[in-house]
């Protein structure tokens, strides 16, 4: 359970109705076989060892009787195996019957939780009832519906058990459950097939464990279940978080998956509403930490949707935020016009759209974007050309202002030599540019619609007081892959061929801040040979800033998501990199401009992400020498 990662499954067996020998081996087979895939917590469905369709035979001697026998059975093949299982059955108990789930775990009974769902044939226990129960061949076992097992050696691990979940009715003992601590929910379903019963209970999963940011794994009965006048489906799933990680419908049904209890006790921790003081019966199990291989799949561009088809309405709706957020603040300065510097890479290039969708919207002429190219020292014929023609086919109004002339006058004031390629060679130039964009905005009522997007602001690839400064950014919330899908998307859907081939060289060209002095028109200031992946920098923000994951958790991942396109040697360099960067660079962020965010995730001074300018790093690159690998000498992506 190396980094929080719990292997969970859900299992319904095709039982025989009221033959618990029968299906006590079954299950017993069932809890074997998941102990040697690593399972660690395994949910069987409501009434597992007789099924739910009994009917009268619930209250009868025999048929109780042959259910604790059955457990007991069970219990057996859980003793060696470091696995939590939750097996059901009707129990017997003076003059009532409780449907219970049984908590069984190394050859012991952990506890006893019974229903709360009300049937005709059993008893509900009081608000707080706590029982001690003389189980036949066994001993007194506690019985209470608040009991929440917690794992000795995994602090992140607490599990809640919900016997007879249905789907009209989800909510109320999963809320109580979550608040008293829970960040895993066991929901042993008696529900039968419908025409949309999938559907419903993938909805239920969805929300309940978004809004109680837990963990759910979901068993419902099976295909051997009665047909009298209900079929059952069998249906099994494991969700996180509002995401389904696995689910399946079929007879014999068995889906697993792992669970980040890590990640879900990080995101309480930001809503301080759970772990309350509670009356549960906290009850311990487990024996030690190992190490869960993965199975669930990362995907490697967090910050866009997995599925391709989701993609155009995903793009439309971050173009929209920008474009929204841009109108209203030029109405509210009563601006009319959009000044943009255009380099020709992906940041400018939809900068330049964004504004003249703006403008367009508030009903004025395309002209109304002021496109600037400023071409110096380090700019290409090609990426002069792209910028041109793409403010060209937007019907923007273009202007070339080559800055050589000013920014070689600068370094004769500040005594810098023309041919000192040091850090002031570079940033002279951005600066210059931000200068006569801001003139400019201030000579056409204009506002200076700033290019520089997230993913920059947290590597700090921006010259402080050039580039990093503008007067409104609108891909400030934007990272660098969402920058280059929205500019693949509308280039993907023009209709005007001149700019569909001017969006797509934009998109084939390297990143490039085009400051130092290039030979024969080529493009040789790569930005990522210095940062790192923008792919592979993205993926690090989700994972340790929004997902607040450490980085030898988030090397894992990125091994997982990434497959062979990176050794192990080159993911610690961009990790050192990504995490010295990030607390040497905040000063930048400390002070930048507004702008919309298209995510939860910000580092707006204001209202996002943020950190001390004098922050130190150490905690983050000790964490991730753990594991012991050094860093590659090229490093090149």
């Amino acid at each position: 359970m190396k980094n929080g990662f719990v292997k969970v499954a859900a299992a319904s067996p095709v039982i025989r109705v009221a033959d618990a020998d029968y299906n006590a081996s079954l299950v017993a087979d069932c809890i074997r076989s998941a102990a040697a895939e690593g399972v660690k917590v395994l949910v069987f469905p409501e009434l597992t060892l007789t099924g739910c369709s009994c009917y009268d035979l619930f209250t009868h001697r025999v048929l109780l009787r042959g259910a604790e026998a059955a457990l007991l059975t069970v219990l057996e093949a859980t003793r060696g195996a470091d696995l939590l299982a939750f097996v059901g059955l009707p129990l017997g108990v003076g003059a009532k019957v409780y449907n219970v789930a049984a908590a069984l775990y190394d050859g012991e009974i952990l506890g006893l939780v019974p229903s709360e769902n009300g049937y005709s044939y059993f008893s509900v226990p009081e608000d707080g009832e706590c029982l001690e129960v003389d189980l036949r061949g066994y001993g007194l076992v506690s019985l209470s519906a608040d009991m929440l097992f917690e794992h000795e050696a995994l602090a992140d691990l607490r599990v809640a058990v919900e016997v007879g979940a249905d789907l009209d009715r989800f909510t109320s003992p999963a809320a109580r459950h979550a608040e008293a601590g829970a960040t895993l929910i066991a929901q042993m379903a008696g529900f039968a097939a419908t025409v949309t019963s999938r559907e419903e209970a993938e909805l239920n999963a969805k929300y309940e464990s978004r809004q109680f940011r837990c963990g759910m794994v979901m068993a419902a009965p099976g295909k051997g279940e009665s047909s009298t006048d209900r079929v059952y489906s069998g249906l099994c799933l494991v969700a996180e978080n509002g995401s389904l990680l696995a689910i399946d419908e079929k007879a014999g049904c068995y889906v697993s998956s792992e669970v980040d209890t890590e990640h879900m006790t990080t995101l309480r921790r930001e809503l301080d509403c759970f772990d309350a003081p509670s009356d549960y019966l906290r009850l311990s199990w487990g024996d030690g930490l190992c190490d869960t291989a993965l199975t669930r799949k990362y995907f490697m561009h967090p910050h866009l949707p997995e599925k391709a088809e989701a993609l155009p309405e995903y793009c439309e709706r971050m173009l929209d935020i920008q474009v929204s957020a841009l109108v209203k603040r030029m109405e509210y300065a009563r601006l009319d016009h959009c000044v943009v510097g255009i380099s020709g890479g992906v940041d400018s290039t939809l900068a330049v759209m964004v504004s003249a969708m703006a403008v367009k919207r508030m009903g004025l002429p395309s002209t109304n974007v002021v496109a600037c190219t400023l071409p110096c020292f380090g700019t290409s014929s090609r990426t002069k050309s792209n910028a041109i023609i793409v403010a060209e086919q937007i019907g923007a109004e273009v202007r070339v202002i080559d800055i050589g002339k000013s920014v070689y006058q600068h370094f004769d004031d500040i005594g810098h030599a023309h041919d000192d390629y040091s850090i002031a060679f570079e940033n002279a130039q951005a600066r210059e540019r931000t200068q006569v964009l801001m003139d400019i905005a201030n000579k056409v009522n204009g506002l200076d619609v700033g290019t520089e997007d997230l993913s920059e602001f947290i590597d700090g690839w921006c010259t402080y007081n050039g580039d990093h400064t503008s007067m409104y950014d609108v891909n400030m919330g934007l990272t660098k892959t969402q920058v280059r899908a929205n500019v693949r998307y509308i280039a993907d859907t023009t209709e005007d061929r001149t700019l569909k081939a001017a969006l797509y060289d934009v998109l084939d060209c390297p990143v490039t801040p085009e400051l130092l002095p290039i030979h024969d028109d080529q493009i040789e200031q790569k930005s990522e040979e210095a940062v790192g992946s923008y792919s592979l920098q993205d993926f690090f923000t989700h994972k340790m800033l929004i997902c607040g994951f450490t980085p030898s958790k988030t090397f894992r991942l990125a091994k997982q998501a990434y497959s062979n396109e990176f050794t192990d040697e080159e993911l610690v360099r961009w990790l050192n990199s990504y995490c010295r960067r990030l607390f040497s660079q905040q000063f930048k962020r400390s002070c930048l401009m507004d702008g919309p965010a298209v995510e939860a995730f910000t580092v707006s001074p204001r209202v996002g992400f943020l950190i001390p300018s004098d922050a130190e790093n150490a905690l983050f690159l000790k964490d991730l020498a753990t594991l012991g690998i050094s860093e590659s000498e090229d490093g090149k992506a």
